[in-house]
């Protein structure tokens, strides 16, 4: 028996978010942080800042992190294992390179990272990675050694995922007038992304035709209908349906909206609908303005009835997922060979992003995956 312990080679959890203003003032930078390089005025970060200014310049992405964190926390001081969680932004405060900076400081050598995004795309996982390539990259020009960061899994179909959005869509569907719920439909929401974005998602093999992005949100929302199905005994029908689409008009992105969706299904005599963001972990920005304020008020408009099934946020099972992802990993470096859980049809996805896998449009050094520099 090895007498290393259940965590090892790691000695620390990162958990690496998108970030989000905490105040007015923030709006703005905040935003230039997002864009940077894409020479967007400033007058016109102002106007997309309308969302956050609606909310008193407040996201609530940075809430619901520390909520997380508490919970991940929590549930390895009651179950193991004995490994420090750590927390940075892409975007804002606590920044990542500051959370690395403090990392190394606290020795720490082998670092494993959550993202708080659970599928393959090249905003969702690559552009992840090349973020904590560029702050591996500023320590080394500091002439700090910086720890090796490796990325758990996509946890998009780990039962601590899904299941907490099972119960959520059930709670939805009681929030429904008793008259309509039965004939509610479904609408399973992601963000929306270019659609050449999402045909080159995920392992090269896998590329065209939306690629893994739009195959793994699929399998998903099957999974979490059938699961309805199973404990209602009603099959809603469902469709897989985008939201917070941006950029350039003529650029091809993935459709329906969610707001066209609705106007749809109204149309079509659809009794109600059952909102279910199933491509976000949090109750964040995005979700409250896209989904409780637009989306809401479009089908107020329509005289449809709706409701918004919860997001995982900081879910007991997810953080149990989370530590049974950690534990899962460290023995697969360990060269054990340990179960790895997941509901639907895809199984497992890898451990370590493979070569072309969710490219950039222009090559950059992502750290975490097969082509890192910093292995």
């Amino acid at each position: 028996m090895s007498d290393q312990p259940a965590h090892a080679p790691y000695d620390a959890l990162l958990l690496l978010s998108f970030g989000g203003p905490e105040g007015p003032d923030d709006v703005v930078p905040f935003l230039e942080n997002v864009t940077r390089g894409r020479g967007i005025p400033r007058e016109r970060l102002k106007e997309v800042g309308q969302h956050y200014f609606l909310f008193g310049g407040v996201s609530p992405i940075n809430d619901q992190n520390r909520a997380l964190l508490g919970a991940l926390r929590k549930e390895f001081a009651e179950h193991g294992p004995d490994l420090p969680v750590y927390w940075g932004n892409r975007n804002w405060a606590p920044y990542l390179t500051d959370t690395l900076r403090e990392i190394a400081a606290d020795g720490r050598r082998r670092v494993l990272t959550l993202a708080t995004s659970a599928y393959a795309s090249y905003s969702g996982c690559r552009q992840y990675r090349e973020n904590l390539a560029d702050a591996l990259a500023a320590l080394e020009a500091e002439g700090v050694t910086p720890p090796r960061v490796d990325k758990l899994r996509h946890y998009f179909n780990h039962p601590g995922f899904v299941r907490p959005m099972a119960d959520a869509v059930l709670a939805a569907l009681a929030e429904l007038p008793e008259d309509v719920r039965e004939g509610a439909h479904l609408a399973f929401t992601t963000h929306s992304i270019p659609t050449a974005a999402a045909d080159a998602s995920g392992p090269a093999d896998g590329h065209g035709d939306g690629g893994a992005y739009v195959a793994q949100h699929l399998d998903v929302a099957r999974t979490i209908a059938e699961a309805v199905r199973e404990e209602t005994g009603t099959e809603h029908p469902w469709r897989l349906v985008y939201q917070s689409r941006s950029g350039a008009p003529h650029i091809p992105w993935l459709e329906p909206d969610i707001c066209d969706h609705l106007e749809a299904a109204h149309g079509d005599g659809v009794p109600a609908v059952v909102m279910v963001p199933i491509g976000f972990v949090s109750d964040h920005m995005e979700v409250k303005y896209d989904l409780d304020t637009e989306a809401a008020a479009k089908a107020a408009e329509l005289g449809l009835p709706v409701a918004r099934a919860a997001t995982v946020g900081a879910d007991p099972r997810f953080a149990a997922a989370v530590r049974e992802l950690v534990l899962e990993r460290a023995a697969s470096e360990r060269g054990e060979r340990p179960e790895r859980c997941a509901l639907g049809a895809l199984g497992p996805s890898h451990d370590l992003c493979p070569v072309g896998c969710c490219p950039a449009r222009a090559p950059r050094p992502a750290a975490a995956g097969a082509d890192s520099p910093y292995a």
